[in-house]
């Protein structure tokens, strides 16, 4: 049974004069776990326990495409000087067909021959193979197959750039990448910098020329697809390897914002000891012997998609492969989007994609008249009141009339759903709650293998808290007394988050100076992010310590904490908050969301009949009235929810170019690089202050 009330503990005699007591998580407050179970050392155990005990339950499913559409659609676009001229711009959409689903037996058969084709291409205990690939099926059979192997995995994001891409090759002195066939041309540019490089394996069907070009191109490498792997492993089956606990599981690549990617290096030990403390935690909320089914397609070269994926597994969870593409019915053509197909039970999410689905709901519910929105603004209202009550189980005629529509968009059998990777503002994280599932805030880092704190779901409506320490760390706030930050502060104490215990990585690989920074002589992590502990003994986060600014008139201001907030507004799909130590407020670069600042520009347009559809995006960015308008959008947001006057942007920029990292402007995790977004906006950032 959770306690609410106190959901971790201090332990005695721990406080110092500049840091708060060591906290653990009140459900193992005596040790830190390490293991599920004692029989469970490795990810190779955690495999070889899914094929003995569970191998006839489906637990693996993917869905083929059909067929790919493209549909086109007119748009005008600016010409040098001053003309117009529209031309059709074309958009790819997938027809899928169902989910198919393999066993763990299907899947040992598969397993067994990828590692053996592994070895018979020259890898052996403690090499390396990189996973250059979106999320699927095949990504995780080519993982377990090498932990059956003891080959380390190094991980790369599908959406790295061939710069990050050939950094991490080179530095680990890889010999065998596995890949999409969509993405063999990144490869064939970058091999001339790998010379270690001599295999590539893809999965998918690779355009021809392509495939010729880099088998033209370098001749030095053997170049296969899956299924020609599998029939190289089944030709020459060699028995499995079993890794030590001690041994690198994965070198799992960041994203790299401040710098060149850095290298992660993560054991089994450290692996199967976040499992520890997840099972833990999700034992209270995913039923055993109960067919509990998990969608997957956040990117597993992140590490919290990783240790979902492989803490579900443990625990019997079916996996059902998705991808971002096809996640909904509107990505899709033909067809059921991935999330009401496979209707999942589990979920998780980051917080741009929880924007997207609220953003698309509260679009809807503008256009559902005012006597629609009247109802719907009614119930939920009521509805949030009782869930704060503790009295939800009265909502269920208001789910039967209002809300079972939109819980049917997120296949209208979800129990809960985790958000990770980043502040999920509060406003959402309610809307969410109340219209289509109980999502709850987990807190981690790669560094960590993903989980140091998780919310409970019994908690849900407490808004904007990290939960508490998971049952395999330990966490303490140091002070940041220069920015008022002191773990002595009543009634929360605040301070730098640090970490310590068995999931905490092994180091940066090839990094030993960079590892010193972050780690102190007796183990502590110092994570760089700014937390409070509550009086439930919980967690909040409050902001990253790089990221908090002191403007002129002395106030410090925290720049995540407002991204985070200012994303409620209609209007963005991106923003970064910039702030200088010589001015007395922030400013705010967005990228836009196109089909609101259109409806903007009908709603001020002053001549009837304008279609507003083909009017130039670029110049609607550009309209001082518009800018106004989004503007004000941010100021409401503040005035809303209680933004401290500093806190409050004084101009913003309107970008019509997307953010993305392929242009540099996003890592591959997504995430704002936010030097790169200022260096290319500086024009715009002196405008905006000296308006």
């Amino acid at each position: 049974m959770v306690n609410l009330r106190t959901q971790s503990v201090p332990l005695a005699d721990t406080s110092s004069a500049s840091s708060g007591p060591i906290r653990r998580s009140a459900k193992s407050p005596q040790t830190l776990t390490t293991t599920p179970e004692e029989s469970v050392e490795t990810v190779f155990d955690i495999v070889t326990r899914g094929f003995d005990k569970h191998k006839d339950v489906q637990m693996f499913g993917q869905r083929a495409v059909v067929r790919v559409i493209e549909e086109e659609k007119e748009v005008t676009k600016k010409v040098p000087g001053g003309g117009e001229v529209k031309e059709m711009k074309r958009w790819k959409y997938f027809e899928m067909g169902p989910y198919d689903w393999l066993t763990w037996a299907q899947a040992k058969v598969i397993i067994s021959a990828y590692a053996s084709g592994y070895r018979a291409l020259g890898l052996g205990k403690g090499d390396k193979l990189t996973i250059f690939a979106d999320t699927s099926r095949d990504w995780m059979f080519t993982a377990m197959a090498c932990f059956m192997q003891s080959i380390t995995i190094t991980t790369a994001y599908a959406t790295l750039g061939e710069e990050g891409l050939s950094h991490s090759l080179q530095e680990c002195e890889v010999s065998t990448v596995f890949t999409n066939a969509e993405l063999l041309p990144a490869i064939k540019n970058i091999a001339p910098n790998v010379k270690t490089l001599k295999s590539v394996v893809y999965s998918g069907t690779a355009d021809v020329k392509h495939l010729e070009q880099l088998k033209k191109d370098h001749p030095r490498l053997s170049v296969l697809s899956l299924d020609e792997l599998k029939a190289l492993g089944e030709k020459n089956p060699v028995p499995f390897v079993a890794p030590g606990k001690d041994d690198l599981a994965l070198i799992m690549y960041t994203s790299g914002s401040t710098g060149p990617p850095k290298g992660v290096m993560i054991t089994h030990a450290n692996v199967v000891a976040a499992i520890s403390g997840a099972v833990i935690y999700l034992d209270a909320y995913v039923e055993r012997g109960v067919q509990e089914v998990f969608l997957a397609y956040l990117p597993l070269a992140h590490i919290l998609e990783f240790t979902i994926e492989m803490t579900l597994l443990y625990m019997n969870v079916q996996i059902g492969y998705g991808g971002v593409k096809t996640l909904t019915d509107a990505s899709v053509r033909n067809c059921k989007g991935d999330i009401r197909e496979l209707r999942p039970t589990v979920f998780a999410g980051v917080p741009a994609v929880w924007e997207g689905i609220r953003k698309a709901v509260d679009s809807k519910i503008r256009g559902a008249g005012t006597v629609g929105q009247m109802i719907f603004h009614a119930a939920y209202n009521i509805k949030w009141w009782l869930m704060q009550a503790g009295l939800e189980f009265l909502a269920y005629p208001l789910d039967v009339l209002v809300f079972n529509k939109i819980k049917d968009q997120v296949g209208g059998r979800m129990k809960f759903a985790v958000s990770g990777g980043a502040p999920m503002p509060k406003s959402t994280q309610q809307f969410l709650n109340v219209t289509a599932t109980k999502v709850i805030n987990g807190y981690g880092m790669t560094e960590a293998t993903a989980v140091l704190a998780i919310q409970e779901v019994k908690q849900a409506a407490a808004l904007g808290i990290t939960g508490a320490p998971v049952s395999c760390v330990e966490l303490k706030l140091v002070d940041v007394a220069e920015a008022g930050y002191k773990s002595s502060n009543v009634p929360k104490p605040q301070g730098e988050i640090w970490a310590r215990g068995p999931s905490i990585m092994k180091g940066y690989y090839k990094q030993a100076e960079l590892t010193k920074e972050v780690f102190t002589e007796d183990g502590w992590l110092m994570t760089g992010d700014i937390g409070e502990w509550n009086s439930d003994g919980t967690l909040s986060i409050i902001d990253r310590k790089k990221n908090l600014v002191k403007l002129s008139n002395g106030e410090y201001i925290a720049l995540e904490k407002l991204e985070a907030n200012y994303k409620v507004s209609k209007y963005v799909h991106n923003i970064c908050i910039h702030a200088d130590s010589e001015k007395s407020y922030a400013v705010a670069l967005i990228q836009p969301i196109e089909k609101e600042i259109r409806n903007l520009a009908a709603e001020l347009n002053k001549t009837p009949g304008v279609d507003v559809d083909h009017l130039d995006y670029e110049e609607l960015c550009t309209r001082k009235d518009i800018r106004a308008a989004v503007l004000g959008s941010l100021k409401d947001v503040a005035k809303s929810i209680g933004l401290k006057p500093a806190e409050v942007v004084g101009q913003v920029f309107l970008t019509f170019e997307e953010w993305t990292p392929q242009n540099g402007m996003l890592t591959a995790a997504m995430k704002l690089q936010r030097k790169a977004i200022a260096n290319k906006h500086k024009v715009h950032v002196a405008a905006m202050y000296a308006d």
